[in-house]
């Protein structure tokens, strides 16, 4: 089966930091990412068995980039989508930090959730039983997954059993390598956020 999984979060992009992106369409690696990426193609090393993405745009453009320096081809997964933000997604964090909702939802992460949008719970949920799923594929070679912060971090959270009230004490920067270690008894962290020098 499976014996690795690299959780690669996408490259960098301009609005990156100024606002809550989500799932806003559109929105795509600047040059910096592109570069980090490439670098981050030199990190994973081995030809990985299958590279995996978030439907959106700039995990997609990170995963061909890794793609085409393997030579494989990328599959579109629900699953590792960004969390859905609701009526927050592409709010500037300045207009965000005055929303008592914003603050709660920072506090209390695990059981609290975006207007209109998705609970932290529920994005674990929904990685946690794709990655388990991968475990069930015979190959010895590494399973990429192209996502985003949000989702890295609570696959992250769930199989080093911090709550997701702590979800900052996992930092999952871009273009960086975390790594799950596969075998009969389960998974296991064994590298979180390894950055690229891009």
């Amino acid at each position: 089966m499976v014996n690795t999984i690299h959780l690669v979060r996408h490259g960098h992009h301009a609005m990156l930091g100024h606002r809550l992106c989500g799932r806003m369409p559109g929105v795509q690696l600047d040059d910096r990412g592109c570069r980090q990426m490439s670098c981050c193609a030199d990190m994973i090393g081995r030809t990985p068995a299958a590279i995996q993405s978030s439907p959106q745009r700039r995990a997609q453009q990170s995963a061909s980039i890794l793609a085409w320096h393997f030579g494989i081809p990328v599959e579109i997964v629900p699953a590792v989508d960004e969390i859905d933000y609701g009526e927050w997604t592409s709010l500037g964090f300045e207009a965000l930090e005055g929303d008592t909702r914003w603050t709660r939802w920072n506090a209390r992460r695990g059981t609290s959730r975006p207007p209109g949008g998705e609970s932290m719970r529920a994005l674990q949920q929904r990685m946690i039983r794709h990655l388990e799923q991968l475990r069930r594929i015979q190959t010895d070679a590494a399973i990429v997954i192209v996502s985003h912060a949000e989702p890295i971090r609570a696959a992250l959270l769930y199989y080093s059993w911090i709550p997701l009230d702590d979800f900052l004490s996992v930092d999952v920067d871009p273009a960086s390598i975390s790594t799950l270690a596969v075998d009969q008894a389960g998974i296991r962290v064994t590298q979180i956020n390894q950055r690229v020098l891009a």
